[in-house]
């Protein structure tokens, strides 16, 4: 029209998000002397002490993914959403986020005597719970997996960690796989109780055989003569009373 301004209209386009700053170390399993570091199910990390110190109002989140998914995390997505949700993990969820935490939680440096860790895969109340999306759930394979930390200042990322090396769990046995009761004994033991065994029939044998000998009149049947007594004669020494002494 007449009159009309030929600019452009304005954009309504989001604006683009800045990355998160890199912070480090990157998350690792731990080096504490502990039980369990890695089981079928679960796995301990080192907490993130001395790492977000610059980040004061942000909630710290742990990301968890298979090591073929790690590369496509998407850091705008949100926690506690459909999007990263553990009960949908690892399919079509390829990565979810779990155990939030504020700066409070991770003082720098951590007291002494402290044993500062975090249990990956600890929670079995809520695994199939799915109004608990940021579930701790256990982990549903041996992995491997990788993990990060992320700092989110409302839902805007601020900082994050690399992504650590890969964690592999343990693998869980399957039910063919463990021996029967019996199966594992070695050829020794083998040798063994067979040796036993034949002594065993042989003494029962020899048992046997001495009940029936002993059934007959022959066993226990000997007779014992009775010794005839023997009688000492007194014999007087005449000489002795031929002594005019031994008469008074």
């Amino acid at each position: 029209c007449r009159g009309c301004s030929g600019g452009s209209t304005p954009s309504t386009a989001p604006p683009r998000l800045l990355p998160a700053a890199q912070v480090g170390p990157r998350p690792a399993l731990t080096q504490e002397e502990l039980e369990g570091v890695t089981t079928a199910s679960t796995f301990v990390l080192d907490q993130p002490r001395c790492v977000f110190d610059d980040y004061g109002n942000a909630v710290i989140w742990l990301v968890v993914a298979l090591e073929k998914d790690a590369s496509t995390f998407n850091n705008s997505a949100g926690p506690g959403t459909p999007e990263t949700a553990f009960q949908s993990f690892p399919e079509p969820v390829r990565a979810y986020m779990t155990l939030n935490a504020t700066l409070g939680s991770y003082p720098c440096p951590k007291p002494a005597g402290d044993i500062t860790v975090l249990r990956v895969g600890s929670e079995t109340s809520c695994a199939k719970d799915e109004s608990r999306p940021t579930c701790n759930g256990p982990l549903p394979g041996p992995g491997p997996y990788r993990v990060k930390f992320l700092a989110l200042e409302g839902s805007v990322p601020v900082a994050e960690t690399a992504w650590s090396a890969p964690i592999t769990l343990r693998a869980a046995k399957s039910p063919g796989s463990i021996p029967t009761a019996g199966s594992g004994h070695s050829a020794g033991m083998i040798a063994i109780t067979t040796i036993l065994s034949i002594l065993l029939a042989i003494l029962l044998a020899g048992l046997v055989a001495m009940l029936v000998f002993c059934g007959s009149d022959s066993c226990g049947s000997s007779t014992f003569s009775k010794q005839e007594a023997v009688s000492v004669r007194r014999y007087n020494t005449h000489h002795v009373y031929d002594q005019p002494a031994a008469r008074l």
